[in-house]
């Protein structure tokens, strides 16, 4: 009998991985894929690691498959963008061991700055792209994915979203294949992109696809599901279950390839309806390219560009049930630094100091929200230096003393470390503090090339981010303890006024890092308290007022940092040990 658990489609992805035979791992952590990576490191057959970001996770995969042996390497959307370089040219080279890159994507924009569809960049780099609609699909298309790839000789995407990752759904668990590794021969003109090469394999890739179109008419995970023929969908993924639960009397032709999409087998499905309705999250993907070929359909006109598709809304625009939804009785909580964050205080002195910061990828993007309001922009992973260096030279250094960049440790190994390189290599002239906080902390603690652990917690030579720094040939590196804010008002007032590219490294770990002790917490005394307000103003959710206005601690919140202590001159608050 075989065995069966409840799993998270990440999960069940990475069990796919395993059962596939796959050798190697790479990722980087980023909501909605970082589960995959943390749960393909409990089968040690896999060799699984957290690369520097995305493009490096993406070559070592496809080193590792030319090589001859099956791997793997994970991203959030925009972790595709960066590693976008190296798949583009893979699709060309194609593969020896099957290599597949998962690709999460995040309708609604839960944690992500754009809702970006990973379908548009795999038909401009001619990569074709699986989408499962359930955590036993998440297995199933993962190891299929590795048998197309080999047999096409190429790199497939397999397409997930927030929604798919992170729900869970009952998994048929297998025994793992051991797949016997590929021979290596060396073959330039296969696995060398120079021009010549390069020229000779796009025609291979044109062919390659319009073969996979062909013969998608007859994968089994494109099927068709006849039902009432008065209506008729075409859909994939997660909104495919919206379809069954609101319409499960309707045909549906269900994608599990969405690109490229299998164009006969459409055709013939589109004739048997009266009624053709595309439901598909994000871009009009299959949309455009059905409408292309002269068949009539619906899609955008009703359904939204933005955001994430439910059940609900099929409901609404297709069997006109208005469904009304009762507001949350849950009190309504903004995101906010956690008690006891060595952001804050960072923030809190440049808030003090009157400083804008150029902004990135963290938690401390919430440094541009109130009370803190100290971040003006955030781009992407590692921009926040490129895009000061940027003023500078717009503005000049005069104007840019007002202002630092700020970056997380995590991030500025990711692609921070190379703005940084060009700011000195171009004689900019700016503060850039990174605030160290000794792990990825938004994704969920994940560590690093800084950290001194890898993805299974082998302890390794941490990277020092202060030598990285001074071997730049940046003069003026200081580090400071980020909850010493008397210190660190005095260095940040220093650095920002000198006439050159200094780094600050504000240094305390994260308040919710595994294992981290607190040995002290925060007393009010009310009856000290002036209610001068001083130590509300840096935000922490664990400092409150009484009904007559008087300071108070939520001891069960406190995490004993002492930050607004230092700013209380009244005594009203103090610091002891637990």
């Amino acid at each position: 009998m075989s065995k069966k658990e409840i799993m998270l489609g990440n999960a069940a992805i990475a069990r796919g991985a395993w059962e596939a035979g796959v050798k190697v791992s790479s990722a980087y952590p980023g909501t909605p894929s970082t589960e995959i990576s943390e749960n393909i490191v409990n089968y040690k057959e896999i060799y699984a690691e957290w690369a520097p970001n995305e493009a490096v996770a993406a070559e070592v995969a496809i080193g590792a498959s030319l090589a001859g042996t099956r791997a793997l390497a994970s991203m959030k959307l925009v972790g595709l963008n960066v590693a976008s370089d190296a798949m583009y040219t893979a699709a060309y080279i194609g593969v020896n061991g099957g290599l597949v890159v998962v690709v999460a994507d995040d309708p609604g924009l839960y944690s992500s700055q754009n809702e970006q569809d990973t379908r548009l960049v795999a038909r401009s780099a001619h990569i074709p792209v699986l989408e499962p609609s359930d955590s036993q699909e998440a297995k199933d298309f993962t190891k299929l994915a590795y048998e197309i790839s080999e047999k096409y000789d190429t790199p497939v995407f397999l397409r997930t979203t927030t929604r798919l990752a992170h729900s869970q759904g009952t998994v048929e668990l297998c025994d793992r294949v051991e797949i016997e590794d590929k021979p290596y021969e060396r073959d330039v003109a296969h696995n060398v992109m120079m021009p010549g090469n390069a020229k000779k394999r796009h025609i291979f890739v044109e062919q390659r696809e319009n073969q996979m179109k062909k013969d998608a008419c007859d994968f089994e995970i494109n099927r068709v599901e006849m039902g009432d023929t008065k209506i008729g969908f075409i859909t994939s993924g997660i909104a495919y279950q919206y379809v069954k639960e609101v319409c499960p009397e309707a045909s549906v032709l269900k994608l599990g390839m969405v690109y490229p999409l299998p164009e006969q087998l459409i055709k013939d499905f589109a004739a048997k309806v009266d009624r053709l309705i595309i439901f598909e999250e994000l871009e009009p993907f299959f949309e455009t390219e059905i409408k292309s070929w002269g068949i009539k359909c619906e899609g955008k006109e009703l359904f939204t560009l933005q955001g994430e598709y439910s059940a609900n809304m099929l409901r609404e625009k297709i069997l006109g049930q208005k469904v009304e939804v009762k507001p949350s009785q849950v009190t309504a909580r903004p995101p906010i630094l956690c008690p006891g964050c060595p952001h804050r205080s960072t923030f809190y002195v440049l808030k003090k100091l009157g400083i804008h910061a150029s902004g990135d990828i963290g938690c401390y993007t919430l440094g541009a929200v109130a009370p803190l309001s100290v971040v003006d922009t955030t781009v992407c992973m590692g921009a926040s230096i490129a895009v000061l260096h940027g003023m500078e030279k717009a503005k000049g250094s005069e104007w840019t003393k007002n202002w630092v960049a700020v970056i997380g440790d995590s991030t500025f190994m990711h692609t921070g470390i190379i703005s940084l390189e060009n700011m000195a290599y171009n004689q900019s002239k700016g503060t850039v503090i990174i605030m160290d906080n000794s792990t990825t902390g938004m994704t969920g603690h994940q560590d690093h090339a800084a950290t001194g652990k890898t993805l299974d917690g082998t302890v390794v030579p941490a990277i020092s981010i202060y030598k990285v720094c001074k071997a730049l040939g940046i003069e003026n590196v200081v580090e400071v303890n980020a909850f010493d804010t008397a210190e660190l008002e005095r260095v940040v007032k220093e650095e920002t006024s000198r006439d050159a590219l200094s780094v600050i490294i504000a240094c305390a770990p994260c308040a919710l890092l595994k294992g981290q002790k607190f040995p002290n917490k925060v007393k009010a005394f009310p009856d000290k308290c002036k209610k001068c307000g001083a130590c509300l103003r840096p935000g922490c959710p664990a400092v409150t007022k009484t009904e007559d206005g008087k300071i108070k601690i939520d001891e069960t919140m406190c995490n004993g940092c002492g930050l607004c202590a230092s700013l209380c001159k009244f005594e009203a608050l103090e610091k002891y040990e637990v």
